[in-house]
């Protein structure tokens, strides 16, 4: 495992690991490397062939890591990608056990991101002059971060095909190419249809562009438009708060929740492929419980 000079070698297994990922699972490219860091730095830990490690070799990594300041997040991350290398090793029958069995992961802490009252949504979607194109634009794009739940990544991919305005839907294409069908609402149906009508051929000038939401140089709308917009907004409405577009998703989810809808509705509406990663939610719902029973119950 080492040379001369006493540099870790990879393992020759992590070849051929790397190829299963691209080849049968279909692994994005920057997944693919991700699992190539997290691997590299074990090995480069641990110097021994897969079927020398023991559980105390992936432990005293992980223990590592944290002393020397990793989140664990992160090492969570790494554990998950030796894990997946293992499985991988005892399907293919070139080890017999598997040292991260009954390891357990580091302890995560997940915080509620920041999110706007109905008030500060109310400011920031009247923050841009609408009578420009421009702000006409941006006003619209508010109304639908707000309105959908999309990231800004979906924000930007919205199509003109993709968009039913008069039936108040829009299709998103989300992460990993999946789509989704995502209500629009009333008001944001309202801002987008006069956006259309009055601002985008303004800005196209007869220019052709699939994107629904367009820039004055007639290409569609980056995220780094969309953080810069919304960054200059959050200003202009007095919101001290550290915006971003992920912020409007956030309150999107919360703002639901707070009105009585599921923690199901909000996974499908938000594109989340599990639901744990919506339960980040959970005390929402908690409290929305806990005001209904005080409100209800005859002994509260």
């Amino acid at each position: 495992m080492t040379d001369d000079g006493g540099q870790a070698h990879l393992p020759a297994e992590l070849t051929q690991f790397l190829q299963h990922l691209i080849v049968e699972r279909g692994l994005s490219q920057k997944s693919v490397e991700a699992y190539r860091s997290d691997l590299t730095k074990f090995f480069g830990f641990c110097r021994k062939t897969p079927d020398r490690v023991k559980r105390e070799d992936v432990r005293g990594f992980l223990g590592q890591e944290r002393a020397e300041g990793l989140s664990a997040s992160t090492a969570a991350r790494r554990l998950v990608a030796l894990r997946t290398f293992y499985r991988f090793l005892l399907l293919e029958k070139i080890v017999g056990v598997d040292p991260t069995e009954n390891v357990d992961a580091p302890r995560t802490f997940k915080h509620l991101p920041s999110y706007l009252t109905s008030g500060e949504v109310d400011g920031l979607l009247g923050a841009p002059r609408t009578e420009t194109p421009v702000g006409l634009r941006n006003r619209a794009m508010l109304e639908v971060l707000y309105a959908t739940g999309l990231r800004v990544s979906e924000l930007t991919g919205l199509t003109l095909d993709g968009l039913n305005a008069e039936a108040g839907f829009v299709l998103v294409m989300g992460k990993g190419g999946k789509e989704r069908v995502v209500p629009l609402g009333e008001v944001a149906q309202d801002w987008v249809s006069r956006y259309k009508r009055e601002s985008r051929p303004l800005m196209l000038k007869e220019r052709p562009c699939r994107a629904l939401f367009v820039t004055a140089r007639g290409a569609g709308m980056t995220r780094q438009n969309v953080w810069t917009m919304i960054k200059k907004y959050a200003v202009s409405a007095g919101i001290m708060k550290n915006m971003s577009p992920h912020t409007l998703r956030h309150s999107f989810a919360t703002h639901l929740l707070e009105h009585g809808a599921d923690l199901r509705s909000v996974q499908i509406l938000l594109g989340h492929s599990d639901i744990s990663t919506t339960q980040i939610y959970t005390h929402v719902e908690q409290e929305r419980l806990k005001r209904l029973y005080r409100q209800f119950h005859p002994r509260a």
